[in-house]
């Protein structure tokens, strides 16, 4: 029997999981959870990154003896080392405010389209390339580790970049698959901190002395370079048999569109705001951010005490179509009072706003598949790929309702889970790599318990409520 563990680290918390394969089997464990808890200091929102690692080291206690470790976790922030390798400073958390104002000015001196033809990505505020332009650190730093890259590191020693996560920075040319040097250097970015690029599957080393001391793993245990982009493991573990799929990595985000060969960077696809990321083996993650579930996160919040299965069951019974709104608006980005945002949301467009929690929660769901429909159906154009079927894992592959809305708006079969993808596509590449797996996609179509969502025909009623929303 061969087991790997997966430290898969998400916005809210991080856990370390084990996974056991035996006889074309998977068995997936969670041997420790811990919360991730920001931490905001002098007015700027921090990761508390040595309790992420203090949680990996007892997370790798718990685990015990395994054949390697992998790491994945969100995209975009990072930790500078100085000469010596020490942290300059706890990471930035993506949500923080530093950024306001960067992106729309970095496209003006620049060009939006020399940007998209470098990095290939989606015009986000938090993208890394501009929290680097607001880094009041970078002229002591010598080396950016992405946040895997910094605990792998930690962990091992080694220094590299993995390109899956590398490719969400904006100074990655999606096109070479190497750094973009010459954007780098006409942005005054300093190439210097780029560490070397390694692909998903590489070994990065082995456990330093004293963190086989404090796990009471073997010094030799390997550690491996996974997908470490959390949505790139999510999607190595998508069931698909097909190419002509869609997909839904459904989380605090949702990550919504296609597996590519070749990126797409036409003018139409940067003004529909379509992200082009690494993926396993070379593929194109072509994608649209939807802000996803963190809006009804934030909503559970507001509301304290609200137990979430018995509102989703009162929201499937609620009017439908009452209101909705676009989750990608800005408004809905930063912490707070979600329910009065969206309730703001629909006097502005002249709807009235859903009553009572039930409708709230019914109006988010609506809207999140009203997303989705738009973001599969943009992808289908601007790539030329057709779809067939939709694949939704992560957490939201067990929201029912939601499922059931994505497959009548979409008009297409929704087939939910893995609900635990991003573990399992870490763990099944570090399995890939010591060659105790060849297909990661069959062996999860064999193991895992899967449910099919299909259409009701109600595409129309979704054609309505979406001609509500601004600019469609």
């Amino acid at each position: 029997m061969n087991v790997y563990a997966a430290v898969d680290l998400g916005a809210s918390s991080g856990r370390v999981m084990t996974a056991r394969i035996d006889g074309g089997r998977v068995r997936l464990a969670e041997v420790h959870r811990f919360a991730n808890r920001p931490v905001r200091v002098g007015g700027t929102l921090h990761w508390d990154i040595l309790a992420l690692h203090r949680g990996v080291l007892d997370g790798l206690r718990e685990a015990g003896p395994v054949d390697s470790v992998g790491i994945d976790s969100w995209a975009v922030d990072y930790g500078l080392l100085d000469g010596t390798g020490r942290l300059i400073g706890n990471p930035v958390h993506y949500r923080d405010e530093r950024t306001a104002g960067i992106m729309e000015r970095v496209a003006a001196e620049v060009g939006a389209d020399a940007l998209y033809q470098a990095g290939g990505l989606q015009f986000l505020p938090f993208n890394t390339v501009y929290q680097l332009l607001a880094e009041p650190n970078l002229d002591r730093a010598e080396t950016l580790l992405m946040i895997p890259d910094l605990l792998t590191h930690w962990l091992t020693g080694s220094v590299g970049a993995e390109a899956t996560n590398a490719s969400t920075t904006g100074l990655y040319d999606v096109r070479t698959g190497g750094w973009a040097r010459e954007l780098t250097e006409r942005l005054g970015l300093p190439a210097r901190i780029l560490p070397e690029l390694r692909q998903p599957g590489a070994a990065a080393g082995t456990l330093r002395a004293e963190v086989a001391a404090e796990t009471g793993l073997p010094g030799s245990t390997p550690v491996t370079a996974v997908a470490s982009h959390d949505t790139a493991s999510a999607v190595a573990a998508v069931p698909a048999d097909t190419d002509r799929f869609a997909y839904i990595s459904s989380g605090t985000w949702s990550l919504v569109g296609l597996e590519l060969p070749r990126p797409v960077l036409t003018q139409e696809s940067r003004l529909a705001n379509f992200t082009n990321e690494g993926g396993l083996d070379g593929t194109i993650r072509y994608l649209r951010n939807v802000m996803g579930l963190w809006i009804l996160q934030e909503c559970m919040r507001a509301w304290g005490d609200s137990d979430l299965a018995e509102l989703l069951a009162a929201a499937a019974q609620a009017p439908p179509f009452q209101a909705v709104f676009d989750p990608d608006d800005p408004a809905f980005l930063p912490p707070g009072d979600m329910p009065a945002r969206i309730a703001a949301f629909c006097e502005r467009t002249g709807q009235r706003p859903p009553a009572g929690r039930a409708q709230v929660v019914r109006c988010v769901m609506e809207s999140l598949a009203l997303a989705y429909r738009r973001a599969v159906r943009d992808a289908v154009r601007l790539s030329g790929q057709e779809v067939e079927v939709v694949h939704v894992v992560g957490g939201g592959a067990r929201n029912a309702l939601l499922c059931q809305m994505t497959a009548d708006a979409t008009g297409l079969p929704v087939v939910a889970g893995p609900v635990e993808a991003a573990a399992l596509g870490n763990a099944l590449v570090q399995a890939r790599a010591q060659g105790v797996v060849s297909d990661i996609r069959a062996l999860v179509r064999q193991g895992e318990r899967l449910v099919t969502y299909h259409p009701k025909g109600e595409e129309e009623a979704w054609a309505r409520a979406e001609a509500r929303l601004p600019g469609r």
